[in-house]
Protein backbone atom coordinates (compact mmCIF):
# COMPACT_ATOMS: atom_id res chain seq x y z
CA UNK A 1 0.00 0.00 0.00
CA UNK A 2 2.61 2.46 0.84
CA UNK A 3 4.10 2.48 -2.46
CA UNK A 4 0.69 2.95 -3.99
CA UNK A 5 -0.08 5.89 -2.15
CA UNK A 6 3.39 7.17 -2.86
CA UNK A 7 3.11 6.90 -6.64
CA UNK A 8 -0.53 7.81 -6.80
CA UNK A 9 0.52 11.56 -4.52
CA UNK A 10 4.19 11.90 -6.78
CA UNK A 11 1.18 12.13 -9.69
CA UNK A 12 -0.23 14.83 -7.32
CA UNK A 13 2.81 16.45 -6.81
CA UNK A 14 2.47 19.86 -8.81
CA UNK A 15 -1.06 20.40 -7.61
CA UNK A 16 0.12 20.73 -3.79
CA UNK A 17 2.85 22.76 -4.80
CA UNK A 18 0.90 24.83 -6.33
CA UNK A 19 -1.87 24.45 -3.70
CA UNK A 20 0.46 24.82 -1.00
CA UNK A 21 2.28 27.72 -2.34
CA UNK A 22 -0.95 29.77 -2.49
CA UNK A 23 -1.68 28.89 1.07
CA UNK A 24 1.55 30.37 2.44
CA UNK A 25 1.62 33.29 0.62
CA UNK A 26 -1.75 34.08 1.68
CA UNK A 27 -1.18 32.99 5.76
CA UNK A 28 1.89 36.21 5.18
CA UNK A 29 -0.72 38.23 3.32
CA UNK A 30 -3.33 37.75 6.22
CA UNK A 31 -0.22 39.48 8.57
CA UNK A 32 0.10 42.13 6.27
CA UNK A 33 -3.61 42.95 6.62
CA UNK A 34 -3.65 42.89 9.91
CA UNK A 35 -0.90 45.11 10.14
CA UNK A 36 -2.46 47.57 8.12
CA UNK A 37 -5.66 46.94 10.06
CA UNK A 38 -4.16 47.36 13.24
CA UNK A 39 -5.65 50.30 14.14
CA UNK A 40 -8.96 49.06 13.89
CA UNK A 41 -8.22 46.01 16.55
CA UNK A 42 -8.68 46.87 19.60
CA UNK A 43 -9.99 45.05 22.46
CA UNK A 44 -13.63 45.80 21.65
CA UNK A 45 -13.07 44.04 18.07
CA UNK A 46 -11.77 41.14 19.75
CA UNK A 47 -14.72 38.66 19.21
CA UNK A 48 -14.51 39.74 15.53
CA UNK A 49 -10.91 38.82 15.24
CA UNK A 50 -11.03 35.75 16.89
CA UNK A 51 -14.23 34.42 14.44
CA UNK A 52 -12.89 36.29 11.40
CA UNK A 53 -8.92 36.61 10.97
CA UNK A 54 -7.43 33.85 12.80
CA UNK A 55 -9.85 30.89 11.32
CA UNK A 56 -9.06 32.37 7.76
CA UNK A 57 -5.19 31.71 8.82
CA UNK A 58 -6.18 28.08 10.07
CA UNK A 59 -7.82 27.20 7.04
CA UNK A 60 -5.06 28.92 5.12
CA UNK A 61 -2.54 26.86 7.64
CA UNK A 62 -4.63 23.17 7.31
CA UNK A 63 -3.90 23.13 3.42
CA UNK A 64 -0.52 24.48 3.76
CA UNK A 65 0.04 21.81 6.26
CA UNK A 66 -1.62 18.98 3.93
CA UNK A 67 0.36 20.20 0.84
CA UNK A 68 3.79 19.18 2.62
CA UNK A 69 2.73 16.40 4.14
CA UNK A 70 1.34 15.46 0.75
CA UNK A 71 4.80 16.48 -0.72
CA UNK A 72 7.32 14.45 1.50
CA UNK A 73 8.84 12.11 -0.67
CA UNK A 74 8.97 9.22 1.25
CA UNK A 75 5.01 8.30 2.93
CA UNK A 76 4.15 4.70 4.58
CA UNK A 77 0.15 4.44 4.73
CA UNK A 78 -0.70 4.43 8.49
CA UNK A 79 1.73 7.58 9.42
CA UNK A 80 0.24 10.14 6.52
CA UNK A 81 -3.12 8.72 7.87
CA UNK A 82 -2.97 9.58 11.19
CA UNK A 83 -1.28 12.68 9.81
CA UNK A 84 -4.42 13.79 8.25
CA UNK A 85 -6.78 12.75 10.89
CA UNK A 86 -4.50 15.20 13.34
CA UNK A 87 -4.68 17.67 11.44
CA UNK A 88 -8.18 17.61 10.01
CA UNK A 89 -10.18 17.13 13.19
CA UNK A 90 -8.30 19.78 14.76
CA UNK A 91 -9.58 22.02 11.88
CA UNK A 92 -12.70 20.73 12.20
CA UNK A 93 -12.84 21.62 15.56
CA UNK A 94 -11.45 24.83 15.86
CA UNK A 95 -14.28 25.91 12.50
CA UNK A 96 -16.92 24.17 14.85
CA UNK A 97 -15.52 26.37 17.90
CA UNK A 98 -15.96 29.82 15.48
CA UNK A 99 -19.33 28.14 14.19
CA UNK A 100 -20.94 27.95 17.85
CA UNK A 101 -19.45 31.78 18.35
CA UNK A 102 -21.17 33.18 15.32
CA UNK A 103 -24.26 31.19 15.71
CA UNK A 104 -24.89 30.94 19.20
CA UNK A 105 -23.34 33.57 21.26
CA UNK A 106 -23.77 36.27 18.52
CA UNK A 107 -21.42 38.55 20.41
CA UNK A 108 -21.62 40.61 17.05
CA UNK A 109 -24.11 40.32 13.78
CA UNK A 110 -22.74 38.24 11.08
CA UNK A 111 -24.85 37.63 8.51
CA UNK A 112 -25.49 34.19 6.78
CA UNK A 113 -22.96 34.15 3.86
CA UNK A 114 -20.14 34.61 6.27
CA UNK A 115 -21.56 32.29 8.67
CA UNK A 116 -21.06 30.01 5.66
CA UNK A 117 -17.69 30.53 4.73
CA UNK A 118 -16.09 31.43 7.63
CA UNK A 119 -17.25 28.50 9.74
CA UNK A 120 -19.84 26.03 7.86
CA UNK A 121 -17.77 25.37 4.44
CA UNK A 122 -14.30 24.92 6.29
CA UNK A 123 -15.84 23.22 8.66
CA UNK A 124 -16.63 20.63 5.73
CA UNK A 125 -13.33 21.12 4.49
CA UNK A 126 -11.90 20.39 7.29
CA UNK A 127 -13.63 16.94 8.20
CA UNK A 128 -13.12 15.84 4.59
CA UNK A 129 -9.31 15.86 5.62
CA UNK A 130 -9.40 13.21 8.25
CA UNK A 131 -11.69 11.25 5.82
CA UNK A 132 -9.45 11.22 2.71
CA UNK A 133 -7.18 10.27 5.02
CA UNK A 134 -8.62 7.31 6.24
CA UNK A 135 -9.63 6.46 2.32
CA UNK A 136 -6.34 6.61 1.71
CA UNK A 137 -6.24 3.40 3.27
CA UNK A 138 -8.96 1.60 1.46
CA UNK A 139 -9.08 3.58 -1.67
CA UNK A 140 -6.04 5.68 -2.38
CA UNK A 141 -7.28 7.19 -5.41
CA UNK A 142 -10.26 7.80 -4.09
CA UNK A 143 -9.02 9.51 -0.95
CA UNK A 144 -6.56 11.78 -2.90
CA UNK A 145 -9.45 13.29 -4.79
CA UNK A 146 -11.04 13.55 -1.29
CA UNK A 147 -7.63 15.34 -0.02
CA UNK A 148 -7.83 17.52 -3.27
CA UNK A 149 -11.61 18.70 -2.61
CA UNK A 150 -10.60 19.16 1.34
CA UNK A 151 -7.58 21.87 -0.05
CA UNK A 152 -9.53 23.61 -2.57
CA UNK A 153 -12.58 24.26 0.02
CA UNK A 154 -10.26 25.73 2.68
CA UNK A 155 -8.70 28.01 0.22
CA UNK A 156 -11.42 28.54 -1.83
CA UNK A 157 -12.85 30.09 1.55
CA UNK A 158 -9.99 31.60 3.02
CA UNK A 159 -9.31 33.67 -0.71
CA UNK A 160 -13.18 34.77 0.03
CA UNK A 161 -12.87 35.39 4.03
CA UNK A 162 -9.17 37.33 3.01
CA UNK A 163 -11.48 39.42 0.54
CA UNK A 164 -14.37 40.38 2.81
CA UNK A 165 -11.26 41.17 5.65
CA UNK A 166 -9.96 43.61 3.49
CA UNK A 167 -13.13 45.21 2.45
CA UNK A 168 -14.23 45.23 5.80
CA UNK A 169 -10.74 47.24 6.99
CA UNK A 170 -11.04 49.36 4.39
CA UNK A 171 -14.68 50.53 5.32
CA UNK A 172 -13.53 50.89 9.12
CA UNK A 173 -10.44 53.12 8.48
CA UNK A 174 -11.23 56.48 9.13
CA UNK A 175 -11.51 58.28 6.25
CA UNK A 176 -8.52 60.95 6.35
CA UNK A 177 -6.33 59.51 8.60
CA UNK A 178 -3.38 58.59 7.16
CA UNK A 179 -0.75 56.37 9.05
CA UNK A 180 1.73 57.35 6.72
CA UNK A 181 3.27 60.95 6.86
CA UNK A 182 3.96 62.86 4.04
CA UNK A 183 7.60 63.31 3.56
CA UNK A 184 8.70 67.37 4.33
Amino acid sequence: MASNVTDLLHAWHDFYLLVGTASATLVGLMFIAASIGAQIFKEENRGAMEAFISPTVVHFSTTLFVSIFATVPVHSGLPLTALFVVIGLAGFAFSARVWVQLLIRRSFRVDVIDRLFYALIPCGGHLLVPIAGVTLIMHPELGLDCLAAASLILLFAGIRNAWDMTMWIVIKIPVGESRIEPPT
